[in-house]
């Protein structure tokens, strides 16, 4: 198993250098130029801009840039930001903290209710309660992000002389005064501003999550080793638990893997919306102001992420299922 783990590592830098090479392509095809607010200010000289161009082969072919980025990324330096004028590796890191604190926190959720809320409805299936699940299933797979955000933006509006919903923050990740607040202060402040993003989160995944849960329990019950053990008399939770539960939970854990890249995505409007400093807008705004660098450190992080998510699930596919062990 530690082989097959080690090939599929192996396999995705190929697909990782594919899909950078394509971004790195389409960001040089696409109007504009990153050092467009260089060469159109009269303080800067047309020599230092020259010099940038040359130090970071903006005056060589495409193919000839992407070797010198590559080269540099390998060492781990992924460049400098035209638009935020930092090093990339240095705007990163303090947005990926935040992207990742949201991606743990509604994953959490998501998977604490979604499970529980398919195995439901595969048991009562047909139930006014699983109608009920499907219903809202369907409408939280329909409306967009952006839309569920602004609802409970307003909602929280609406409510805001009640003492706890009110007291929900609308925007942001901190509040003004958190420098001067204690220790376990910060703590409850920024878990405040979390609360929106990750019910928006929670949401959305949700939906899809407990439907593919409702499906894969659905059709393990009525395999027939579920029919031998309630012949033999087994308790219905342990028929439910213990067998028919622990071969439908293997397809939700391979989606475990891309639920960080589609984070990443997903995100994205919605950190905008909610002022939320994190990769998504930061990578959107990379994208707005044809910062290549910023832009391939962006998504390079989310294919880091989307990798090390699947190779997390090909580990717990090890630990739930002894035919993956024994294989």
């Amino acid at each position: 198993m530690r082989d097959e783990l080690l090939r599929r590592l192996l396999v995705s830098i190929p697909q990782l250098l594919l899909i950078s090479f394509i971004t790195f392509l389409f960001i040089d095809l696409a109007p504009g130029d990153v050092l467009a607010k260089y060469k159109f200010d009269p303080r800067i000289s047309q020599e230092t801009v020259k010099k940038l161009e040359a130090k970071y082969h903006f005056d060589k072919p495409i193919l000839v840039q992407y070797v010198h980025w590559l080269g540099r990324a390998v060492r781990l330096d992924l460049g400098y930001s035209f638009s935020r004028e930092a090093n990339v590796s240095t705007v990163i890191a303090e947005r990926l903290v935040n992207t990742f604190t949201l991606a743990i926190v509604s994953i959490f959720f998501t998977w604490l209710i979604a499970i529980p809320l398919g195995i439901y409805a595969a048991v009562k299936q047909y139930s006014w309660s699983d109608r009920i699940m499907s219903g809202i299933s369907y409408l939280g797979m329909s409306l967009p992000t952006f839309f569920i955000a602004l609802l409970l933006m307003f909602v929280v509006y609406l409510c805001k002389d009640i003492p706890i919903i009110g007291a929900i923050p609308k925007s942001g990740m901190i509040s003004p005064n958190y420098d001067t607040l204690s220790l376990f202060g910060k703590f409850i402040d920024r878990a405040a501003h979390m609360v929106i993003p990750v019910i928006v989160l929670t949401i959305t995944a949700l939906a899809g999550l407990q439907r593919i849960a409702r499906g894969n329990m659905l059709e393990e019950l009525r395999k027939q080793y579920v029919t031998t053990a309630r012949a033999k008399g087994l308790p219905e939770n342990r028929v439910i638990y213990g067998h028919a539960l622990r071969n439908a939970i293997n397809p939700l854990i391979t989606l475990f893997g891309y639920e960080f890249s589609a984070l990443l995505s997903g995100a994205a409007l919605l950190e905008i919306i909610i002022n939320w400093p994190g990769l998504g807008s930061l990578m959107l705004n990379a994208v707005r102001s044809q910062d290549t660098f910023l832009v391939m450190g962006s998504l390079l992080m989310g294919g880091v992420m989307l990798i090390a998510g699947n190779f997390i699930a090909d580990i717990l596919l090890v630990i739930v299922d002894p035919r993956v062990r024994k294989g």
